[in-house]
This record gives C-alpha cells, structure tokens and sequence, in this order.
C-alpha cells in the first residue's frame, strides 16, 4: 500500500476561493456571483481584488443562475457561489432551462455539499445534487477530494468550454495532492495500485479510503484505490481496467447511494463487465444536525465502513455472485 501522509488540513472550499482568484488574474472575462454567501463560499479575496467583475445577487439564487447564463453571451465566463443545496434543489429549473438545454458556459459552483455542512441540518445539506446534476445532457460535474485538487479543478473549469457542477464542502480534511497537479476532467487519478478489490472514490471519501486501503494491508488486502473526480464524464476505461484485474468494487461517496457515483460506475459494469460491488454512501435517507465526524460515523461513511464493505464484496466474489 503506498503511503500518504499530510501536514495540514484545509477546507475544499477555501481551494475553490484560492483557484476562482487565480484563473481571474489569468483571465479577465472570468466573473463570480454569489448569493449572500461571499465568505462561506471564500469569494472574499476574487471581490477585494475585482471589486468591478464581483455580483452581490443576495438571497436570489434563481436570478444568479438566469444573470449568469446571460454573461456568458457576452463571452464572460461567470461562477455562481452558494450552497450545494441552493445551487442546485433550489434551481433546478434555472439550471435545465437556461444553462444545461442553452449550452451556457457558467461555472455552478456548490460549497457545504454532503452531511458534512453539519449542524446546519437536513434543510440545508443535500445528498441528491450529483444525481440532479448528472442527469442534464451537456453538464459536467467533478467533484475533488482536497484543498490542492479542489484549486486546480476550479482553474480547469475556467478553462473548460461548457457548463459545469463543481462540489466542494465546509470542513477541514487532509491535504495529500500534488499543489502542482494538472487536473485533467474526465480522467481517474490511480492512488494505489492493487490487485485484490477495486475501490473508486469520490470527494472527502477518497481520504476514508487511503486509511481503509492501510488498514486492508494489514489484513493482507491489496486494495486498488482510485479517486474518481470526475462523475461526468466518467472515466469508464480507468474503472473497467482496474475491475477486469480485482473482479469487484467497492465505491466511496458522501451523496445518497441511488443517483451518485456508485450508480454510474454500475451502469458501466452492468454494460460492459457484470461484477459484484457494494456501496458506501448514505442508504436513501436524509441527514441530520451534528459534527460532520458524527454524522459521517452514524451514516457509515468511514474506513471501517469502507473495510466492511470491501470484506463483504470479496466474500461475495469468492462465492460467484
């Protein structure tokens, strides 16, 4: 198992605010609307510096989206801020109409996605946006796993000609990627390389699943671990050359098990390479008010969740189903 370690940890959403700021510097048509949110979502620096490319749309998260689909006619490149729940349950119907059907070129930009919002309860954390997102024909969502991914996947959206669902969260995690990387859309990064079980994570799960890869090795488990950033377009080679090789899979994801990562990845297999696989993520429920630790333990988004999974779907293809 090869080993990663951390000095540090960082919000994924304080990556967002650091990559927004950069890629406006390198591009001037690049401009952020926010929804009363301006600090939660780490826009502070993007609106000190480019006061005159900044939108203050207030509680109107509906008007943000229709504003930004408007800038993108005239060749600006717009990044909406707020939370991962008003950003997208709150307007579907924008984001269908005015940005997926009309092709815009606008950046949805989501903090606080997943239980780990936390103590701000079921109302204002979403565990459905991946599925609401996925399924609008042209969108693009990616969804990274540290404070460094998270920066050089908003820089690469910047770059990126259409419209995009960037998901990042509130809390602390650790940082373990390269701050230099590349990040390339549509294409899996290999964590580790392993021969027994194949596990795809997405998101703060992919940390959960380099402490399960560990704890796994100790049992004689060679995981093979891979951090899927990108859940549209899906790397569909990456998953069906690392489960041709283990034989089953395990996926990782802090979203509701029906509509997320694990779905995609199981379309894939039953199209291509019928295997046996087990989720972990959250079993067709809402969240509720706690720490984000808590509430990752009781939804059974952990390691140990993880590890338990991965005992079950190796027992399952031992056992040929």
């Amino acid at each position: 198992m090869k080993k990663y370690t951390y000095t540090e940890k960082k919000d994924t959403r304080s990556g967002f605010g650091a990559g927004l700021l950069e890629a406006s510097k390198k591009n001037k048509d690049v401009v952020a609307l926010c929804a009363d949110l301006t600090g939660s979502l780490k826009m502070d620096a993007f609106q000190k510096e480019f006061p005159e490319r900044f939108f203050q749309v207030g509680i109107a998260e509906a008007n943000m989206i229709g504003i930004a689909a408007g800038m993108t006619i005239g060749g600006k490149i717009p990044f909406t801020g707020t939370f991962a729940n008003f950003s997208t349950g709150r307007v579907y119907d924008q984001i269908r109409q005015s940005v997926a059907y009309s092709d815009k070129n606008v950046k949805i930009c989501a903090s606080h996605a997943g239980i780990t919002l936390g103590e701000d309860g079921a109302t204002h954390q979403i565990l459905e946006d991946i599925g609401l997102m996925k399924m609008l024909p042209g969108m693009t969502v990616i969804n990274p796993c540290d404070y460094n991914q998270t920066k050089a996947a908003t820089l690469a959206i910047a770059e990126h000609e259409g419209p995009v669902y960037l998901r990042f969260g509130r809390p602390t995690v650790p940082v373990f990627t390269d701050p230099d990387q590349k990040f390339e859309i549509g294409k899996a990064w290999m964590v580790n390389e392993g021969t027994d079980v194949s596990i795809f994570a997405t998101g703060h799960l992919v940390w959960k699943a380099i402490e399960a890869g560990e704890k796994l090795a100790e049992m004689g488990i060679n995981a093979e671990i891979i951090n899927i950033h990108t859940i549209k377009p899906l790397d569909e080679k990456a998953i069906l050359t690392s489960v041709a090789k283990t034989g089953c899979v395990v996926s990782a994801e802090e979203h509701n098990r029906i509509g997320g990562l694990g779905d995609s990845i199981a379309q894939v297999l039953a199209q291509h390479l019928p295997s046996p696989q087990e989720y972990v993520a959250v079993n067709d429920s809402f969240g509720e008010s706690g720490t984000p630790d808590q509430l990752m333990e009781k939804y059974g988004l952990s390691s140990d969740a993880i590890v338990k999974a991965v005992q079950k779907v190796l027992a399952r293809k031992k056992a040929g189903n």
